[in-house]
């Protein structure tokens, strides 16, 4: 066997997270992990002391590449359709990346935050956050933020599971965001804040 390169904590996390990505969770493990990187399974846990910590590192990874899939989509667009196409973005990260996107919501055994309440968790809640006050014309929307989320989640996992069908959402999901886009304008032009 090749003497491996210097072992980082980015090396086994970019190389737990192509086994995650490929496998889910149960594709991940020490013994696979030690294989793939060329060392003993011993070495992993001089940088991560448990398998709960590598998840709980690629849970704030998800969360960033979701922040950044949804700033990318909505750069140079006005707050509506920037606000549509992070929606876009949102749905297309849950459906093309569906190990990491469950890994956001779902509790590591030992630590009882997701991802989502990491650091990058929380920059990824800002970005919804600033891209739904934009449009609103509330800084700190936080009813629209989370009415939004929610539909969001709602059909990424309905999605998921099949619940749609072959004939998929149709329109559903077009309509159900129009409303709430339309939502979060009208209470900008009337200069309300969300109750």
């Amino acid at each position: 066997m090749p003497y491996p390169t210097k072992l980082t904590p980015a090396t086994i996390e970019n190389a737990a997270w192509q086994l995650f990505q490929q496998g889910g969770p149960d594709a991940l493990s020490m013994r696979p992990l030690a294989d793939v990187l060329g060392v003993r399974p011993g070495s992993l846990y001089r940088h991560f002391d448990s398998r709960d910590a590598l998840l709980g590192a690629l849970a704030a990874r998800a969360a960033h590449e979701l922040q950044l899939e949804l700033q990318t989509a909505a750069e140079d667009h006005l707050p509506r359709n920037a606000l549509q196409a992070a929606a876009g973005a949102y749905l297309h990260y849950a459906r093309s990346n569906p190990h990491a996107y469950a890994l956001l919501l779902v509790p590591a055994e030992a630590d009882p935050q997701p991802g989502l309440k990491t650091t990058a968790g929380k920059a990824l809640w800002n970005t919804l956050l600033r891209l739904v006050g934009d449009l609103s014309g509330h800084p700190d929307d936080t009813d629209h933020a989370v009415a939004l989320w929610t539909f969001l989640h709602g059909a990424a996992s309905l999605e998921r599971a099949g619940i749609y069908g072959p004939s998929g959402p149709r329109g559903g999901i077009d309509l159900g965001l129009a409303a709430l886009l339309d939502h979060m304008q009208e209470a900008g032009a009337g200069g309300n804040p969300p109750s």
